[in-house]
């Protein structure tokens, strides 16, 4: 049995290969939620007007990997001190996004952060939005595995 997670950290091609190499990680889908436009394309969503971030659906196996331990890929994994940006690319659809699926991954979420935030690691507040998962959207073919694609797989965040 799997379940979903899905993430926001920026450019949603990092985050992908970073997601894929975890053991119990069974599939990992570019794509975009969090907006108001049905069916937004990757031209739509760089506008930053449909609301959406770039994220990665996650397909795990909990017997094998955590969600726990998800977050901890996601929080070592990018910024999540900086509001809208990761790196070069700023705007709305890059900004730091848990998007959860269940109220026992909120819980989960939400306590993560929390201490996060309590250990001092970061000097600025943790913009993180923890939000309810809506409808995703998968990004055009040409996004997916768009880095191993290119040979670049082994990148990370």
């Amino acid at each position: 049995m799997t379940e979903l997670a899905t993430f926001g950290a920026g450019c949603f091609w990092g985050v992908e290969v970073t997601f894929r190499n975890v053991p119990g990680v069974k599939d990992a889908i570019v794509g975009y939620l969090g907006g108001t436009m049905a069916n937004p394309t990757y031209r739509d969503v760089c506008t930053g007007r449909t609301g959406h971030a770039e994220v990665v659906q996650v397909t795990y196996d909990p017997s094998e990997v955590t969600y726990d331990k998800l977050l901890d890929v996601f929080w070592e994994n990018h910024d999540p001190t900086t509001l809208n940006r990761q790196g070069p690319d700023v705007g709305t659809q890059y900004r730091s996004a848990i998007f959860y699926h269940t109220p026992e991954q909120k819980r989960i979420a939400e306590e993560s952060k929390a201490q996060l935030e309590a250990s001092g690691r970061f000097r600025r507040p943790i913009v993180t939005e923890v939000t309810q998962a809506s409808t995703f959207y998968p990004a055009e073919d040409y996004h997916q595995r768009y880095l191993e694609k290119r040979g670049l797989a082994s990148c990370h965040i």
